[in-house]
């Protein structure tokens, strides 16, 4: 077995472990969000170790008080995922396609953990979404969205959907820009062309409120300007 395809393989399974204890504590009733969170928190470190990830973390005083709001980052990469968990000491759930939730197992452990699924084709089931996400922030969990909507290609930023600054619109909570710089490289979107050793850079921005803006287009460029700010120079090796 090559090593891009055992590492692969060892992603998986990682994930499966961590997956099928959560669904079994759902079937009891016996749900812990403290326990996910751990889950959450070992699953990301092991998959940016078994690759030699390293991250370089700007900006983490914006992080500070803790209060609600919603994270929105570009999404380069599945790697964008781990990379998060770990620079983000705080209970953070994402707002995931529909479509993640129908993979075996992993779909069904997300859920029981409290990731919010958005069906962007169904204009009602999405707004069910977003209310999920009101609850969430209402709890003083951390909703993270990218509003690209996909992972980009070429690691330039893809129009913003608006879903997620009607949220903060409608909840009156900042909105906190950060900038994942480097994930395209260890697995670019769409492929499996994995590559070891890489640096990443997060760049986590002040919080932007839609009330310091007299339109949200205004908001969303604010947000998008403050995102692509952060997207320059390669981050360290």
């Amino acid at each position: 077995m090559s090593g891009r395809i055992q590492t692969l393989a060892t992603a998986t399974a990682r994930t499966l472990a961590i997956s099928f204890p959560t669904v079994f504590d759902q079937l009891r009733g016996r749900t812990s969000m403290d326990a996910c969170d751990l889950r959450l928190k070992r699953w990301s470190r092991a998959l940016l170790d078994d690759v030699g990830i390293r991250i370089e973390a700007q900006g983490l005083e914006h992080l500070s008080p803790r209060s609600p709001m919603i994270v929105m980052s570009n999404h380069q990469s599945l790697y964008d995922i781990p990379v998060i968990f770990q620079v983000i000491d705080q209970r953070l759930r994402m707002v995931s396609k529909v479509e993640l939730a129908s993979v075996p197992v992993w779909g069904a452990a997300m859920r029981a953990s409290g990731f919010i699924f958005v069906d962007r084709r169904n204009r009602e089931a999405a707004i069910r979404s977003l209310g999920e996400a009101r609850a969430m922030l209402d709890e003083g969990v951390l909703v993270w969205i990218a509003p690209e909507g996909t992972r980009s290609r070429d690691g330039s930023l893809l129009p913003f959907k608006k879903g997620g600054f009607v949220l903060a619109e409608e909840m009156n909570v900042p909105v906190l820009p950060i900038s994942i710089h480097g994930t395209s490289t260890i697995l670019p979107a769409r492929t499996w062309d994995l590559h070891r050793d890489q640096g990443v850079r997060v760049t986590i921005h002040p919080r932007i409120r839609r009330d310091a803006f007299a339109t949200r287009e205004d908001f969303m460029a604010a947000v998008r300007d403050a995102i692509a700010s952060g997207l320059g120079d390669a981050p360290a090796r």
